[in-house]
């Protein structure tokens, strides 16, 4: 997930250092690449069988930075190739030729050698623009005393005090165009990068397909499950309450006419009772889709989340309408889930829960406050609310560094349904 908007002139700077990290890393990854390209042209005298495996792992875990980087400092996110051949049981041999028969290394080796061109000279653009004009703006002005009349600034002449002041002046936009420049150049070099390191259409096509047959699957499985449940509930409670009460009001009919009073008892039994039945179906449906979803739409069934909780829940939704009732109620889950796992296992006091619509895609971020370190891997409720997106495609993703603050943020593509009917911000 792409880094959250920044004030422009922050934003510039922290783009103009990425821009530096940029530049250096594609010099490492040149290195790396010759490395293994030293490795290739070393099989046929046998060390290089050694030495190819080591390289290529090395290789990979630049590509996979570089990968990492693209959609956490631009959004772009390029899709990884398959592992590589990791069996460490095979021989050395056996595992270089399994490696050049992957397409993903060919790939990687392809990029390790034009990132130096396509990257490291395009991320220099602003850098070289940045750093010039500091020497212009900081350097200029107390050297142009001491240097004879062959000293220039670009193509200012600096021997007097008012060309002196137009280096300065110069020197400032030089550093101005190096700021401005640095996120665009970032985003460009992203999508160089997609071009060069994505996995070919191919794997893309066959991940997807066993990524929807798994899916299928697992929400076949759950309906299954779902569909168990809903017929256990109904049967030990609403059901047998209802016959429960059956037999009480034909108890009740029995004794109408020989004891008044003690009919009179079994029908306030009876009634007792199917409050208790109309209270288990309340329950049962609100489980399966809770009455202020279908009628108000996400934004207000967060909201009335956000008021059940013993949290300082603050909501802010900003969805220009109505979204499809399935992604609703899987997006509502998801939160409820989210908030569950806040209030029990964070130790936080405050929650902010945003949920947004843009271009086809409903975002939700959950954040509090609480000492972080959460790790999906110990519990089955982000698991099980990953299953639930998956089944619409979504995507979810959980920053918890030690500390705190912990992030779930939330994708689900989907289009919207019908114009807005409730509020589009607010607090609860």
């Amino acid at each position: 997930m792409s880094d959250r908007p920044r004030p422009a002139l922050p934003g510039a700077c922290l783009a103009l250092r990425r821009c530096q990290l940029a530049s250096l890393h594609a010099l490492v990854v040149s290195a790396a690449g010759s490395l293994v390209v030293l490795a290739v042209l070393l099989l046929p005298v046998g060390i290089g069988f050694r030495l190819l495996p080591p390289a290529a792992r090395a290789l990979r875990a630049l590509s996979d930075r570089s990968r990492s980087r693209a959609a956490s400092w631009t959004g772009v996110r390029i899709s990884p190739p398959e592992p590589l051949p990791a069996d460490r049981e095979a021989r050395a041999r056996e595992r270089s030729r399994r490696i050049l028969a992957d397409d993903g290394f060919w790939r990687d080796l392809a990029w390790a050698w034009l990132e130096p061109v396509t990257g490291g000279l395009l991320v220099a653009v602003p850098l070289a623009l940045a750093w010039y004009g500091v020497f212009g703006a900081l350097v200029q002005p107390f050297i142009w005393r001491t240097v004879n009349d062959g000293n220039w600034y670009a193509f200012v002449p600096v021997h007097t005090t008012a060309t002196m002041l137009a280096a300065l002046a110069l020197g400032l936009a030089f550093v101005a165009a190096g700021l401005y420049a640095a996120p665009a150049v970032l985003r460009l070099h992203a999508r160089l990068s997609r071009r060069l390191l994505s996995a070919p259409r191919s794997t893309r096509m066959a991940r997807r397909i066993e990524r929807l047959t798994d899916t299928r699957s697992r929400a076949l499985d759950t309906l299954a499950a779902e569909l168990q449940r809903i017929e256990r509930d109904l049967h030990d409670g609403a059901q047998a309450r209802l016959v429960a009460m059956g037999m009480t009001l034909d108890r009740a009919a029995r004794l109408l006419d020989t004891d008044p009073a003690a009919a009179r008892e079994l029908l306030s039994d009876a009634r007792s009772t199917s409050e208790r039945a109309l209270q288990d179906l309340r329950d049962l449906v609100h489980g399966i889709h809770p009455p202020v979803l279908a009628d108000r739409g996400l934004g207000d069934a967060v909201r009335s989340l956000a008021l059940d909780s013993f949290l300082d829940v603050h909501v802010e939704a900003r969805l220009p309408g109505r979204l499809q009732a399935p992604v609703e109620s899987a997006a509502y889950f998801a939160v409820s889930e989210a908030l569950a796992n806040a209030a029990k296992h964070s130790g936080a006091r405050e929650v902010r829960i945003a949920l947004a619509y843009d271009d086809g895609l409903l975002h939700i971020a959950v954040t509090d406050d609480g000492h972080g370190g959460a790790d999906p891997s110990r519990g089955t409720g982000l698991a099980g609310v990953r299953q639930r997106l998956d089944t619409f495609d979504g995507t979810l993703a959980l920053h918890s560094p030690q500390g705190g603050p912990t992030t779930v943020a939330m994708e689900i593509p989907c289009a919207l349904s019908w114009p807005k009917t409730s509020s589009s911000s607010g607090t609860g």
